[in-house]
């Protein structure tokens, strides 16, 4: 086999020549495949990159000689983290463009097909070019490029034809039996990013070794198929069909299974106000709430519909609190709301406010907003369950960076808690196994606001948390209670759950080595901290290497996760801190509970004794200043 560049798309003789296979992907705009680039070789990448806008990426860092940026462009690749494929979108083999998408959706085809596959649903997510709509344009483009590449191989595929939340994903995959799902999203990303989120044939999203083998079969199959590049083949295949109207009308339907007080929802006077953070929730949180009977919540018009630049917020993530909920809690002022639900813009996180007597307004912290979901979904179940129902057959979960106040309910009233790794991902796959074997799940989370009330969608889902949390203020204002009394009132009865979150920055991956392995051999070769300054450590367990000092055998019960750092550290006084690395962005985040016993209520006392255990913590365990750690408040 032979072959020669383009003179115009020459090599640098700087340059590795193993990457000329990867620069003629990004940069050829023929129409047809062409040949190998260097005599001999095989494998060689002959498909073709048709954006415009990534090509002239390439071209121009080759033009400024920019060799080792373009190495870091083509010579890694993707991975999936917590959350499925997330990066920046551009040129290259590490970012979200068409090429990657498409090498991706590939996989798919090859599985064993023995149903149809779920093509992507449009989510809001950004462009650079400002698209009008997450259905238009380039965006557009590249979900019907997903649905190209399965459409080419004669499988049917369900393509929503409008944007649908991203729960509506794993719904669907489940209701119509699909062997996968596929969601475009950023999510609550900048705009500048775009996410891949791949859901399996249970309705999860894929974990180990399902996420490995997607990328090992993806440099195995790199080139385009004949017709993947045919973004107009969703409109015109006979082997596309559009589930919107079903997967809605079902989804909705299925809702009013954890609706229990609808005569008090239909006669409320609460009113609400909702933010979509110019994402895609609006329509879905308006029918979610018509089905629970309560009158549509109050729209934020400026962020009412999509708009892939957010162009009201900094940040489109309501996780970061009252500085972006600005024009919602304005609104719901003018208005006479007393409650906030804020979708983020995929709509499968929510954010919570709620206005105080003196006028202030409380901003919930997931963990406090899953105290609440967890105390409310267990008291529905125990007042509506059968005679014969076993306590003993219930099940709650959270992600182990989370809060224990569920594992603190449980002990108390006799169900199940169970930890996972971070990443609803893990959640989704365990619920799925525990509904398999005849058990009850009544809820799940993970402290950055996503919850998974009932197992309709077996990942987080704001909009049923939208409308659950309505029902929920509504019954609390017919016993006199705010939602923010009811959690003191739940504090006082499992015990104080206080939690502090934050993180460090940190973009040299060898310093951030360094910190953990230090941990790894604080004392000697293979020797944990028994203390952090005045405090002395009960238990360690180490995820990344699968130990655990609290297992008689002192292996994890959680599964190794030896591509990401992390280490908790169960302090005597009842704390409990996990130092972890981000999955997609350069940070070393601390997670910091103080779970008190039921008793102890002296809040202040508490939070004391939790600030000065965490500045301890950073000072004895991150050292920032040593290791030119930046800090920031999460």
């Amino acid at each position: 086999m032979s072959g020669v560049l383009h003179p115009s798309l020459q090599i640098p003789a700087a340059f590795n020549l193993s990457l000329a296979p990867c620069l003629k992907q990004q940069l050829s705009g023929a129409e047809e495949p062409a040949p190998p680039l260097v005599s001999g070789s095989e494998g060689g990448l002959t498909g073709v990159l048709q954006n415009q806008k990534t090509k002239e990426q390439i071209e121009s860092l080759l033009q400024d000689g920019k060799h080792q940026e373009l190495r870091e462009r083509l010579c890694c690749r993707l991975s999936f983290g917590t959350a499925g494929l997330r990066s920046a979108m551009g040129a290259g083999f590490c970012y979200i463009n068409d090429l990657t998408v498409i090498q991706s959706t590939q996989v798919s085809w090859a599985r064993p097909a023995t149903a149809p596959a779920m093509a992507p649903a449009p989510g809001i997510s950004s462009h650079p070019a400002g698209i009008p709509h997450p259905t238009a344009g380039r965006e557009r483009g590249r979900l019907a490029l997903t649905a190209a590449v399965l459409l080419a191989k004669d499988v049917l595929v369900y393509f929503f034809s409008t944007y649908v939340p991203t729960p509506f994903v794993p719904y669907a995959v489940q209701q119509l039996g699909a062997v996968a799902g596929v969601m475009i999203t950023a999510s609550h990303n900048r705009k500048e990013d775009n996410g891949y989120k791949v859901y399996w044939e249970n309705g999860a999203q894929i974990t180990s070794p399902h996420d490995k083998e997607i990328i090992k079969c993806i440099e195995e199959c790199v080139e385009p198929w004949n017709g993947s590049w045919n973004e107009n083949r969703v409109d015109t295949s006979p082997l596309r069909q559009d589930p919107l109207r079903r997967i809605c009308d079902s989804y909705m339907q299925d809702l009013t299974k954890i609706c229990y007080h609808r005569e008090l929802n239909v006669q409320s006077s609460l009113k609400f106000v909702h933010t979509s953070f110019h994402g895609v929730g609006h329509d879905y949180v308006q029918l979610a709430f018509k089905a629970f009977g309560f009158q549509p919540p109050i729209p934020v018009p400026e962020q009412k519909d999509p708009d892939p630049d957010f162009s009201t917020v900094k940040c489109p993530n309501p996780e970061e609190g009252e500085s972006v909920l600005e024009l919602s809690l304005r609104l719901a002022e003018k208005e006479g709301a007393k409650v906030v639900v804020a979708t983020d813009p995929d709509a499968d996180r929510l954010a919570v406010a709620e206005q105080q007597d003196n006028g202030c307004w409380k901003v919930f912290t997931g963990n406090e907003l899953a105290a609440l979901f967890g105390w409310w979904m267990f008291s529905c179940w125990k007042e509506n369950c059968s005679p014969d129902a076993d306590v003993r057959n219930v099940y709650m979960l959270a992600t182990t960076v989370s809060s224990k106040i569920l594992r603190a309910i449980a002990l108390k009233e006799g169900f199940h808690f169970e930890e996972t790794l971070p990443g609803f991902k893990w959640i989704g796959s365990r619920v799925k196994n525990l509904l398999d074997n005849g058990k009850e799940v009544l809820f799940a989370f993970e402290e950055s606001i996503g919850f998974m009330c009932g197992t309709s969608v077996l990942d987080k889902d704001g909009v049923s948390a939208a409308v659950v949390i309505a029902e929920m203020a509504t019954y609390l204002q017919g016993q006199g209670l705010t939602l923010a009394q009811k959690l003191l009132d739940i504090y006082e009865t499992y015990g104080y759950h206080i939690s502090k979150t934050s993180y460090f920055l940190c973009y040299d991956p060898p310093t951030i080595k360094r910190i953990f392995e230090r941990l790894r051999n604080f004392e000697g070769p293979q020797c944990y901290p028994k203390c952090c300054g005045a405090y002395n450590i009960l238990h360690v367990r180490d995820v990344t290497t699968g130990y655990d000092s609290s297992q008689l055998n002192h292996k994890s019960v959680l599964p190794v996760s030896r591509n990401s750092q992390m280490l908790t550290f169960t302090f005597q006084n009842g704390c409990v801190a996990t130092l972890r690395t981000s999955g997609t962005e350069p940070k070393i985040k601390y997670y910091a509970e103080m779970c008190a016993l039921p008793g102890l209520s002296d809040r202040g006392v508490l939070e004391e004794e939790l600030q000065k255990l965490i500045e301890a913590l950073i000072e004895n365990f991150l050292e920032p200043a040593k290791n030119g750690l930046t800090w920031r408040s999460a």
